[in-house]
């Protein structure tokens, strides 16, 4: 082992290569995995997002329709899914850290796009935080650039309004656009829970603003470049949440250090249980007013015990924390959803609390520490603000709802 030449540290030589564990069994399962997810998102895409199925298609027209449309779909996720994770795993081997190829997670019937993404396995401790941030910001990087060339390109080869008239349930949207030559400015009334709303971003919608063509957001699913353009950026901003083990935790605690990525990680977990709020109380309000008249005295104080014991988990017990960010995100919720947004106009946010869950219990919130931190050059502190900025354009606060 030789030694780092300013911080006395233990440097790798090169005997241990994460490559050298593929085998032909390995790499086999590995695509048998991609397979299945390719044909989940193909099938469940077809029907649920880009579809076209007429009443009167043949079984043989609808198999067609799933290879043609649900296929491109699978090809742009899984493409920008692919790069996400073979970027993380070229980091990871350029170090000499072991790993696994990427594992891709086919979910049909459940989820409404056949998976939940794809993870890599680091099979051994990160030891400084050159590596750590290397490998971290390395995904988020290269998926961010495919998928901000999907949405461009999708942008780029819109289709005209006669695109929709393949879909039932839109023909009020497509006479709106033949009449007046722009898409209307609301959402048509065809039945509650039959439009997939997507959350506007920072990012989207300044790309769309370029382009008089552009399809409001409730209709964007049907455009294959754009949804997948628009679920890259937004999966690439989840992995830039800047806490615990995900990629934008690795990266800010390499920017930051460990102190000030632990005050940094849990106020933004503060934000996050707001954000769950406004998707638990409203719902949850409306629903019990039918039943009794104390509903909304019910409905806070069981939200406030579940407050008080996602945070104590998340801030280890901590009760200065706990107090201020319960505190300050039970009036903060209140605020908006009393004065600001009212409480039959919020949509969108139900998605946080799994998001919270997932925070705790999975990512945890802070980072744990390294064993070697070496300062970042310059280089890498640039990149690594820069993906933080990525995260700001492209994070919605309500992704995905149906209208």
């Amino acid at each position: 082992m030789s030694q780092h030449p300013a911080l006395n540290i233990p440097e790798e030589t090169g005997e241990s290569d994460p490559r050298s564990e593929l085998t032909g069994r390995t790499i086999a399962k590995h695509l048998l995995l991609f397979v299945l997810t390719f044909i989940s998102c193909a099938v469940m895409s077809s029907a649920f997002s880009v579809g076209r199925f007429a009443e009167s298609a043949s079984w043989v027209d609808n198999i067609m329709v799933i290879a043609r449309d649900g296929g491109l779909f699978a090809t742009l996720l899984l493409g920008f899914l692919g790069v996400h994770e073979f970027g993380h795993y070229f980091a990871a081997v350029r170090h000499r850290v072991k790993t696994t190829l990427p594992y891709f997670i086919p979910l049909p019937i459940i989820s409404p796009i056949g998976t939940i993404g794809a993870v890599i396995r680091i099979k051994e401790q990160v030891r400084d935080t050159v590596k750590l941030f290397d490998i971290g910001i390395a995904g988020p990087i290269a998926g961010f650039v495919v998928s901000l060339g999907i949405l461009i390109w999708g942008f780029e080869t819109l289709p005209g309004p006669e695109f929709l008239e393949g879909f039932a349930g839109h023909e009020t949207t497509v006479a709106y656009v033949q009449e007046h030559g722009t898409f209307p400015d609301e959402p048509p009334e065809v039945g509650e829970g039959q439009l997939l709303m997507l959350g506007n971003t920072l990012l989207y919608g300044l790309i769309a603003s370029f382009y008089d063509n552009a399809p409001p957001l409730w209709e964007a699913y049907h455009y294959p470049f754009l949804f997948a353009g628009w679920l890259g950026l937004f999966f690439t901003a989840l992995n830039l949440m800047p806490v615990g083990q995900l990629d934008g935790g690795h990266i800010l605690f390499g920017l930051v250090g460990y102190r000030k990525h632990k005050i940094i990680a849990r106020v933004f977990f503060g934000i996050v249980i707001t954000l769950a709020s406004l998707g638990v109380i409203p719902p949850l309000v409306q629903w019990l007013t039918d039943h009794t008249a104390w509903a909304q005295g019910l409905v806070w104080s069981a939200w406030a015990l579940i407050v008080y014991m996602l945070l104590h988990k998340a801030y280890r017990g901590s009760q200065l924390w706990i107090s201020a960010v319960m505190a300050i995100s039970m009036i903060a919720s209140a605020l908006m959803i009393y004065v600001f947004l009212g409480m039959e106009n919020i949509n969108g946010y139900t998605a946080w609390i799994l998001f919270a869950l997932f925070l705790v219990f999975l990512v945890r919130i802070e980072h744990p520490p390294v064993t070697y931190t070496i300062p970042l050059t310059r280089g890498r502190k640039i990149l690594g603000w820069s993906t933080m900025a990525i995260f700001l354009l492209c994070i919605s606060p309500n992704p995905l709802y149906l209208i």
